[in-house]
């Protein structure tokens, strides 16, 4: 069980470490090749950060860990959006400034609902994986063109800012690519591994461990770029890196789990976790998008989401305690 814990902690702090290097160096190779900060903010950055959610739900489904691959994904997406979007509204409102941003809260709400209908019947199948990523591969190329079109998007100029001030040599962004993604793949065996064992000694599913340690530690690169991004008043930075995440998590991170191992799904996820994901991404919709204007997440309404991220986790561990 130490073991197991040291593990678990060990690949968290590689995890994070690692996909900062990774996500730095893909920036500045990608600035280098001339790409606009536009697409390297909702492309690089945005799906980025979620390498850890994609490579630990891939080694879980690879080893027959359904339960963890997809806790992972759910997870993380309602980490992003109760605890890590609540977090950055307290520190700074959050204000909706980017068209493409804007455009992308509808699609994810799509994106959410097409992930319920599928596992209504209680299994992802590898062809409903392949539709997932299919949708994913199209949606890239929908963000691509929306990328080289609207440069002087408010997103887009946030981005430029950020890139000045962070500009490498090439030989050294490649050097932290290569190596960031290299310790990406370890710590990530190291985190699954350490989960796996922890659910089995405890005696509580890999799906809630998955939930909750796992979707958390994987969620912190998230965490810490929106927060620094809403403390320098990059809003549409800080909001591109979590609807880029969840729509990654949603779509590539479960389909890419799915085709490589198809998987059942338990009652518990539609009924509970789909749902609160649902709800979450639904009142983002409302209470962000801004109708009559320019859309804004308040303090009020940060530590609204807060409470509900709260209130998730405790159900989530007294529900099992009570079933242990």
């Amino acid at each position: 069980m130490v073991t197991a814990i040291l593990s678990v902690v060990l690949g968290l702090v590689l995890l994070v470490w690692s996909a900062d290097r990774f996500v730095e160096g893909s920036v500045a190779t990608a600035r280098h090749f001339g790409m606009p900060p536009l697409l390297i903010g909702m492309v690089i950055v945005g799906f980025g950060t979620s390498i850890p959610e994609m490579l630990v739900s891939a080694i879980s489904a690879y080893q027959g860990n359904a339960g963890i691959a997809l806790g992972n994904a759910y997870g993380s997406n309602i980490t992003n959006i109760a605890l890590i979007l609540g977090l950055t509204a307290l520190i700074s409102p959050i204000a909706f400034h980017s068209d493409v941003l804007r455009k992308e809260l509808p699609i994810l709400t799509g994106v959410t609902a097409l992930t319920a209908f599928q596992l209504w019947d209680g299994e992802l199948t590898r062809s409903e994986a392949l539709i997932l990523l299919g949708v994913f591969g199209g949606l890239m190329a929908w963000t691509i063109r929306e990328g080289l079109r609207k440069r002087a998007d408010a997103f887009g100029k946030e981005m430029e800012g950020e890139l000045e001030a962070r500009t490498m040599p090439l030989g050294r962004a490649v050097f932290w690519l290569v190596i960031g993604l290299s310790l990406l793949i370890v710590s990530s065996r190291l985190l699954v591994w350490g989960a796996v064992e922890i659910a089995q000694t405890l005696g509580v599913s890999d799906l809630v461990i998955g939930l909750t340690i796992v979707a958390v530690g994987t969620s912190l690169p998230e965490l810490a770029s929106s927060i620094i991004a809403a403390r320098k008043g990059e809003h549409d930075i800080a909001l591109g890196n979590i609807l880029g995440s969840n729509l990654f998590n949603t779509l590539a991170v479960v389909g890419i789990a799915g085709t490589i191992h198809p998987m059942a799904v338990g009652q518990e996820v539609l009924s509970r976790d789909i749902l609160v994901m649902a709800a979450l991404t639904l009142s983002l919709f409302v209470i962000g998008y801004g109708f009559r204007g320019p859309g804004r997440i308040n303090r009020y309404e940060g530590a609204l989401l807060l409470t509900c991220y709260v209130g998730y986790i405790a159900y989530l561990l007294f529900s099992t305690l009570g079933t242990a």
